[in-house]
C-alpha cells in the first residue's frame, strides 16, 4: 500500500513538471510579442485559384481563420480543411513544436511556424486561445472567420473524462461517476486559480480569450458575444453538424467533394458517463456563460439554415450522407471505427487521454481502388499524425505523448 502511495505521488508529481514545461515555453515564447511586426500584405499570390471550380455565382473562399474550440468535432473539421489547403496548395499558419499554439496561454502570431514579419497566409486552423488582433496580423483582409460550439452540457462531459488527468483538483473527487460528483456541488472541488481549471468551466468562453469565471448574466457575457458575432461570419454548431457544413458550403463557395468526412476523435460509448436531464441541467446552469453562448447562437444558426431553407437544407445533408456513405464503404476496413488496440497501422491511431485507451480509430481496406488510396487514408489519418505529414515539428507534443503512455500508464497499470 505505502509502494502503491509513492508511486502515484510520483507520478502526480512528474506530470505536474511536465505541465510546468509546457508553461516554461510557453512564457519564455511570450516573451517575444512585443516587438513590433510589420502588418500582413492585403493579399496572397497563390496557384490555387486554378485548381478551384466557381459556380456562377460566387468564387471559393481559400483565406480562412478557423478558430478550433476544444471537444466540438473540431478535430473532424481540421481535417476537412487540411485536405482542402493541401490540395490547392495553400499557406497553413502551424505552430511550432506541438500541435496548438501554447494553448493555453494567448495567441501571438510569434508562436507560429517559421513566421516572419509581413509573411501572410492562408489558413490558421490549430487550437488557440483566441486573440484577434495578433490572428488578423496573419491573413488577408478578407479571410473568412468561423467558429464551432457545442452544447455546454454534452461538452462539459467530453472535456471532463478528457482533461481530467491533467486537472489536478478533480483527483480527489471520489466515486464512480466523479462528474455527476463535481456537479451535485461545484463550489467544494473547483478551484479557479488550480491547474488546467478552465478545462472545468465554460471552457469555450476561454478559448475564445474571455474570463470563463463570468456569471451567466455578467455585462461582460453579452458583451463577448456581440464582439464573437461581430468578428466571425459564421458559427456552427456540432450537435448539427452535417446542416453546419452545408452552411459552411454554401458561405465559402465550396464543392460537396470538398466536405467529406469521418468522425475522428470519437469515444468508446462504455467511457461515456450517462447523463439524466437533471445533471444536464446542473451542467449548463456551471457553464452559464457557455450556456449563453451557446444559445445565442444557436438561434442565429437555426436562422440560417432557415434562409437556406428547409428542404434544400434537408436534401443537401442526404446528399452528404450518401456520399459519406459511399467512402466509408470504399475506405474503411469493417464499415467502422474500432478500439485503438485493433488499429493495424501504427500511423493511424488516435491519441488517448492520460488513464485509458478510449478514443477509437479506424483500419484501412487491404483493396482499396488507386483512384482513392491517396484520399481515404487522408481521410482517415489522426490530427497529429496528419499535422506531422505536413512537415509540422511536434517534438513537445511527442515528448508529453511518450511520458504519457510510457510511464503514466505504465504506473497505472
Amino acid at each position: 500500500m505505502g509502494n502503491r502511495l509513492i508511486q502515484k505521488l510520483f507520478l502526480g508529481a512528474s506530470v505536474i513538471c511536465i505541465m510546468g514545461f509546457y508553461c516554461l515555453t510557453t512564457s519564455t515564447l511570450l516573451a517575444t510579442h512585443r516587438v513590433t511586426l510589420a502588418p500582413c500584405a492585403p493579399k496572397v499570390r497563390n496557384n490555387s485559384q486554378r485548381t478551384l471550380k466557381a459556380d456562377a455565382t460566387c468564387t471559393p473562399k481559400v483565406n480562412l481563420m478557423f478558430m478550433k474550440t476544444h471537444k466540438t468535432a473540431s478535430s473532424t473539421l481540421m481535417n476537412v480543411l487540411l485536405r482542402f489547403g493541401e490540395k490547392h496548395q495553400l499557406r497553413f499558419a502551424f505552430p511550432d513544436g506541438r500541435n496548438d499554439f501554447f494553448y493555453p496561454s494567448s495567441f501571438f502570431r510569434t508562436q507560429v511556424k517559421s513566421y516572419q514579419p509581413g509573411l501572410c497566409y492562408n489558413i490558421v486552423c490549430n487550437h488557440m486561445r483566441f486573440n484577434a488582433p495578433e490572428v488578423e496580423k496573419l491573413l488577408p483582409a478578407d479571410a473568412f472567420f468561423f467558429t464551432i460550439l457545442r452544447d455546454p452540457a454534452q461538452l462539459s462531459e467530453s472535456s471532463f473524462h478528457y482533461y481530467k488527468a491533467c486537472v489536478p483538483q478533480t483527483w480527489r473527487i471520489p466515486g464512480g461517476n466523479q462528474l455527476e460528483e463535481f456537479l451535485n456541488d461545484p463550489s467544494r472541488y473547483f478551484n479557479p486559480q488550480g491547474i488546467n481549471a478552465f478545462y472545468l468551466k465554460n471552457l469555450q468562453f476561454f478559448d475564445f480569450g474571455f474570463e470563463n469565471n463570468l456569471e451567466a448574466d455578467d455585462v461582460r457575457v453579452q458583451e463577448s458575444i456581440e464582439y464573437i458575432e461581430k468578428r466571425f461570419q459564421l458559427v456552427l454548431i456540432s450537435d448539427h453538424f452535417e446542416e453546419s457544413l452545408i452552411l459552411l458550403k454554401d458561405a465559402l463557395c465550396w464543392q460537396m467533394d470538398d466536405l467529406l468526412f469521418f468522425k475522428l476523435n470519437a469515444r468508446n460509448v462504455t467511457s461515456l458517463s450517462p447523463m439524466s436531464p437533471e445533471l444536464r441541467t446542473r451542467a449548463r446552469e456551471w457553464n452559464g456563460a457557455d450556456w449563453r453562448l451557446y444559445r445565442h447562437f444557436n438561434t442565429t444558426f437555426w436562422a440560417l439554415v432557415e434562409n437556406y431553407g428547409r428542404s434544400r437544407m434537408e436534401e443537401q445533408v442526404r446528399e452528404l450522407r450518401r456520399r459519406n456513405a459511399e467512402m466509408e464503404a470504399i475506405c474503411i476496413d469493417g464499415g467502422g471505427a474500432v478500439e485503438a488496440g485493433d488499429i493495424t497501422d501504427g500511423h493511424m491511431k488516435p491519441w488517448q487521454p492520460i488513464g485509458k485507451a478510449s478514443i477509437l480509430g479506424y483500419n484501412l481496406r487491404s483493396d482499396i481502388e488507386r483512384q482513392y488510396e491517396e484520399l481515404c487514408r487522408k481521410m482517415l489519418t489522426p490530427e497529429i499524425q496528419y499535422l506531422t505529414d505536413l512537415g509540422v515539428n511536434l517534438w513537445v507534443t511527442r515528448l508529453w505523448g511518450w511520458f504519457k503512455d510510457s510511464v503514466v500508464q505504465f504506473g497505472l497499470s
